[in-house]
């Protein structure tokens, strides 16, 4: 039954019928042991949360069971889905060079503390599937000679010219390992220690399905397909987006369709927005849930500048897709803001205006090198609270976190379901010793917690954490009872003043209007409607007052 994708992905005949038949024994063998997922996708009650396992730690515990413990007291009524950043043995990249995809790092927990976590929260595990560590039980055999893993990895002589590829770091395509056939030139996209799957050869393609069916059967309501856009290889061409990867992102949904219905597919693809909503296919054939990737740097920019026009301009284009596929909405990540989404829509003055800031405010960037040798920015590596607020300036904390807020919010107005990194819900900030520790720029934004003085800090009204995250979860639970929030409701940009970005949200004969302004100043805004503020309980009739950064949602 998946044949014609096959056909699209293989050219030999032989090898479709033989992965065909192999393809469906998987599935047969999975069947009736994965567990049933709600038919449902997903609702206005739904907002995801992206964490390290690590993130929260307590002193003799597993950090898997500190987490639960965390999330069953303070996320269980605003939060549904919690991503765990990958949590499987690793070697370097915290966490995204994988040495076994079928355990977890004994430094974490076990799968019980998954199983658990899993009985209150709809899961979404890192399918790391482009690449593994060195020390990967694949690379071991591989150089081992051992003839199960031939062809797991690309080998090409080191004078291939491999310049149309696309690159997301400054570092070598490929580079040299020993192994018992003598030196090898390895591909490897990300760096030394994250080599490529050959997926040209039909034995890797198993494998991985196997060991994501593999996932759902350890609790997973949400596989995230971290680095899609790498991983089918033709030399001549960019080695991005290229048909056979889309291919596989439709065969895997197809299989996850026969085994658990009601699982999803999540594409991490941090590239141009119209290259990124590719990965929904048809309505959602291929990825259900994409990262509206755009909103982050265009938020930013935004506040920066006090004017919205362009994120106005952008949103516009953005629609409902179908009812199985919609948007997750983030700022903030483990990783950092991304730049490359900004691209056709920012010049590179302002590109560059933004770099500045960064670094002015204590951040860095990733730079990827182009086909031509020059490098540009990748990503901004920097905390999204102190992007926003200069860590040595002088505006007043609650203005900062005003302003903080206003940025959140628009995840929450927006169609799709908002998607939340824990340093952002937790009010982190700029983490300068994890730089000076690893000597890596991303690490600013992965700060691992103490779980006692976290407490504490959650239990201080007055703490720059406590302000934060009690009044983002007063957003996110009058967010979750308005259907108007539904990620299939309708959406209109309204262009009313370039100061505030305001939107319209329609759910069959109710609307919501969202105004967030952008300023630091009051901003009357018309409206020809009565109705009332969410977030405040004020009753609105014709005019709307906005202080600075304020937010309102609007219903008659």
């Amino acid at each position: 039954m998946f044949k014609q994708k096959l056909q699209r992905i293989y050219s030999d005949a032989e090898t479709v019928n033989l992965l065909d038949i192999k393809l469906q024994e998987l599935v047969d063998n999975y069947k009736g042991s994965v567990p049933v997922l709600s038919s449902k996708p997903w609702t206005q009650q739904d907002a995801l949360l992206i964490t390290y396992g690590d993130s929260i730690v307590e002193e003799g515990q597993m950090p898997l069971e500190t987490f639960d413990l965390f999330a069953d007291k303070e996320l269980s009524d605003i939060i549904s889905f919690i991503h765990i950043l990958p949590f499987f043995p690793w070697s370097t990249d915290d966490g995204f060079a994988v040495k076994d995809f079928r355990k977890i790092d004994s430094s974490l927990g076990d799968w019980e503390n998954i199983a658990k976590l899993s009985d209150n929260f709809r899961l979404v595990f890192d399918a790391v599937i482009n690449h593994v560590s060195e020390s990967s039980v694949y690379m071991e055999g591989y150089r081992n000679g051992d003839s199960k893993y031939k062809d797991f990895f690309i080998a090409l002589d080191p004078d291939t010219d491999t310049s149309s590829v696309l690159r997301t770091r400054n570092l070598p395509l490929l580079h040299d390992y020993e192994t018992s056939d003598g030196t090898k030139w390895m591909w490897t996209t990300f760096s030394r220690d994250q080599l490529d799957l050959n997926f040209k050869n039909p034995n890797v393609l198993l494998e991985i399905i196997d060991v994501l069916l593999g996932y759902l059967q350890k609790g997973a309501s949400m596989i995230r397909l971290d680095a899609i856009p790498y991983l089918w290889k033709e030399l001549g061409t960019s080695c991005a987006h290229l048909p056979q990867t889309h291919e596989i992102i439709k065969l895997i949904a197809d299989i996850y369709q026969e085994v658990s219905p009601g699982a999803l597919l999540l594409t991490e693809t941090n590239v141009p927005h119209q290259e990124n909503i590719s990965y929904f296919g048809d309505k959602g054939d291929e990825a259900q849930m994409i990262y509206n990737f755009s909103l982050a740097p265009l938020i930013v920019y935004s506040l920066l500048k006090g004017d919205g026009s362009v994120l106005s301009n952008w949103a516009s284009q953005v629609k409902c897709v179908s009812e199985t596929a919609t948007y997750l909405n983030i700022t903030a990540t483990h990783d950092g803001i991304g730049m490359r989404p900004t691209e056709g829509i920012l010049s590179e003055e302002k590109r560059q205006m933004m770099i500045d800031v960064a670094k002015c405010r204590g951040g860095d960037i990733t730079g990827k090198r182009n086909s031509d040798g020059s490098i540009s920015v990748y990503e901004l590596n920097i905390n999204y609270f102190d992007m926003l607020n200069d860590p040595n300036g002088d505006e007043p904390i609650d203005l900062q976190i005003q302003k903080f807020m206003l940025s959140q919010t628009i995840p929450m107005s927006f169609i799709g379901i908002p998607g939340i990194y824990i340093h952002s819900l937790l009010g982190s900030r700029n983490y300068y010793q994890g730089v000076e520790e690893t000597g890596r720029a991303r690490s600013i934004n992965r700060e691992q917690l103490n779980s006692d003085e976290l407490e504490k800090n959650l239990s201080d009204s007055e703490d720059l954490r406590s302000k934060v995250f009690n009044e983002y979860k007063r957003r996110l639970k009058i967010r979750s009872e308005e259907v108007c929030f539904h990620p299939d409701a309708n959406q209109e940009i309204l262009l009313l003043d370039k100061r505030v970005f305001a939107l319209k949200r329609i759910a069959g004969e109710r609307e919501l209007i969202a105004l967030h302004s952008l300023v630091n100043e009051q901003v009357t805004i018309e409206l020809s409607v009565e109705g009332v503020n969410l977030l405040s309980g004020d009753v609105v009739s014709g005019s709307v007052n906005l202080d600075a950064y304020d937010v309102c949602w609007v219903v008659e």
